[in-house]
């Protein structure tokens, strides 16, 4: 690659933006999700699980348990990859427990949330994998897989995604589930078919 075909860097008001528009895009996306007893995929898919079980706040048990990702995050993709996930899971902590203050929503059909929330989060993630930055959590590893190995991020947040709707059959109704996991298929599919390293590079 010569000089003058490396993309700029992003610049700070540009990082900026691109993380706060996924970090509200995910929150509202779980703001809709759990107002229909659905869950999501990933780390985030763990922490509404916990919470459905506990009633502990979803934000809450999201911050705790990427707090081991932090350090693998550190030594495989950098410090300002960890600042960033680091901030971008507090603030989506934050945006998901505020948002139910300023929206209560109404009636909306499970398979109707479940595409709304799919296609936010996955729009989501992907302004933040642009700008360095994620939600943490599996999210990390997919990422570092998908640098290391080549084989898709979405590919591989899909699998994890079987194994944690896998167990959520024995505890939510079989019909959410259903619905949750077409969510999530949405999410990592739009994750693998659009972001795409070998076409668009985020510095």
């Amino acid at each position: 690659m010569t000089e003058s075909s490396i993309p700029p860097k992003h610049n700070f008001i540009e990082d900026t933006q691109g993380l706060a528009l996924g970090v509200f895009l995910c929150g509202v996306s779980v703001h809709i999700l759990t107002h229909v007893g659905l869950i999501t995929g990933q780390t985030a898919g763990l922490a509404v699980i916990i919470s459905y079980l506990t009633g502990w706040s979803f934000g809450a048990v999201f911050f705790v348990i990427n707090i081991p990702f932090y350090a693998l995050a550190y030594f495989r993709l950098g410090p300002m990859f960890t600042i960033k996930s680091l901030i971008s899971v507090t603030a989506i902590s934050a945006v998901t427990a505020f948002l139910p203050y300023g929206w209560q929503m109404g009636t909306i059909t499970p398979w109707l949330a479940a595409v709304i929330a799919g296609c936010a989060t996955g729009v989501g993630l992907i302004a933040m994998f642009r700008h360095n930055g994620s939600l943490g959590g599996f999210g990390v590893l997919a990422l570092i897989i998908q640098d290391t190995t080549g084989f898709r991020a979405g590919y591989f947040q899909l699998l994890i995604d079987a194994a944690l709707f896998g167990f959520a059959f024995f505890i939510l109704p079989f019909h959410l589930v259903i619905w949750s996991l077409l969510g999530a298929v949405i999410v990592n599919l739009t994750i693998a078919v659009n972001h795409r390293p070998d076409r668009y590079v985020a510095r």
